[in-house]
């Protein structure tokens, strides 16, 4: 029995509160896709904080087994840095209940230098990108000129590696700041401390089906950064879908039970690319504010905007939710007015209710504006609670979406959170 959980919008919705709130009722928690790019920040009821990068946000309980699957992009220092902090701050077992598929392609120091110049060479078109090398190790991939992690134990790793290098110092010249020398040192020292996390992924799955094991799926990004759904080009280098989680696994589509979309209950967006009901004046800043939002992967300062039910829709239609969880709703509490984008009206007149492919025109947006309810709804754990206003907001995107929001967040800390089974 499987369920997954995965961002609705552009990310950084949440995700990783819902996954440690939900690990409790699973054996195994698992990431699909993505590499040490994503960030997600736990808090747990002793009011520590965690931040993760690579590893699957189970790991913080002590009694789920981890698992980075096959479709992971894999970068060993990032790794074995995020496990000793976490070890630091009194996560038990953390190097017993981690495993990395032995199918996960190798996210090098090479490709975090590469990405760099890619990114200057765009200039203003430039994607916004972590620049930690995950488009590179990618584009390695499916080019098949990428280095998996099975591979640093066979005798060609060095030479691969050193034709891979080459080939980019051909393209950049001494613009590339990069030791080949360095990287295959660095290798040769970790591989044997390495060894022991390294599973066949596929074996392993094969197992925790065969043991009747439930399995949390936690994806990175979200839909609309996904490299064929999102808003290409100004999207990651993987698919953030439901599609792509089971792909990265090897899910079956008869395991999956749940597919929760986490919803922040107002946008954010890191990096470049279009966003139709961005706020740059007082509402923007009130957001970024009030909602702390500040990347966890980049320390960038998130672009925001109001919720826009155009993009839910689509995401929903592709990602099949079974519920939603709205995230953030205390953020909201004291705008005395809260706007939805609903629709999209072209130059010509017409009225799109879905996310158009074509993002070069000048849409403008079409919103229902919601009366505040300017009182607070921090830490309330009940629907009936929330004030009458706050209901009407969160019925009007239930729906909007044809989706329940089983699960509605109302700030930082893991009890947070009203759950409506």
């Amino acid at each position: 029995m499987v369920d997954i959980v995965l961002g609705s919008q552009y990310g950084d919705e949440g995700k990783g509160k819902l996954t440690d709130h939900l690990t409790e009722s699973f054996d195994v928690c698992a990431r699909a896709q993505g590499g040490h790019n994503a960030g997600h920040s736990v808090k747990t009821g002793d009011k520590s904080a965690y931040k993760l990068h690579l590893l699957p946000s189970g790991i913080v309980n002590p009694k789920v087994d981890n698992l980075i699957g096959s479709g992971c992009v894999f970068n060993v220092d990032a790794f074995f840095e995020e496990l000793d902090q976490l070890e630091t701050q009194g996560i038990p077992r953390v190097h017993e209940r981690i495993h990395v598929s032995s199918r996960c392609h190798l996210n090098l120091t090479l490709h975090a230098a590469v990405d760099g110049l890619s990114e200057q060479e765009l200039g203003s078109n430039s994607i916004g990108t972590t620049k930690k090398g995950i488009g590179p190790a990618y584009s390695c991939k499916a080019s098949r000129d990428g280095l998996r992690v099975d591979d640093i134990y066979h005798e060609s790793f060095e030479r691969r590696l050193r034709l891979l290098a080459n080939g980019y110092s051909k393209r950049y010249g001494a613009l590339l700041k990069y030791s080949v020398e360095d990287e295959i040192q660095s290798f040769d020292s970790i591989k044997k401390k390495l060894r022991p996390y390294i599973v066949d992924a596929v074996d392993y799955m094969r197992v925790a089906r065969e043991n009747k094991k439930s399995m949390l799926v936690e994806a990175s990004q979200a839909l609309m950064l996904d490299l064929d759904f999102g808003s290409y080009p100004f999207v990651t280098s993987t698919s953030c879908s439901l599609q792509g989680c089971m792909q990265g696994l090897g899910i079956s589509p008869f395991e999956v039970r749940n597919v929760i979309g986490v919803v922040k209950c107002y946008m954010t967006r890191v990096g470049s690319g279009p966003f139709l009901t961005e706020q740059h004046g007082d509402v923007g800043s009130k957001l970024q504010d009030i909602g702390g939002e500040i990347g966890v992967s980049t320390g960038r300062r998130r672009r925001c905007g109001w919720l826009d039910l155009v993009i839910l829709k689509y995401s929903a239609a592709i990602n099949h939710y079974t519920s939603i969880n709205l995230t953030k709703l205390d953020v909201l509490d004291t705008f005395p007015m809260i706007r939805v984008a609903t629709a999209y009206i072209t130059p010509g007149g017409d009225r799109l209710t879905t996310f158009p492919a074509d993002l070069g025109l000048d849409y403008t947006v079409e919103y229902r504006d919601f009366e505040g309810w300017q009182q607070s709804t921090s830490g309330i754990r009940t629907w009936s609670e929330l004030p009458l206003k706050a209901q009407k907001y969160i019925e009007f995107i239930e729906t909007s979406m044809g989706v329940k929001a089983a699960y509605i967040g109302t700030g930082q800390d893991r009890e947070d959170m009203i759950i409506r089974q």
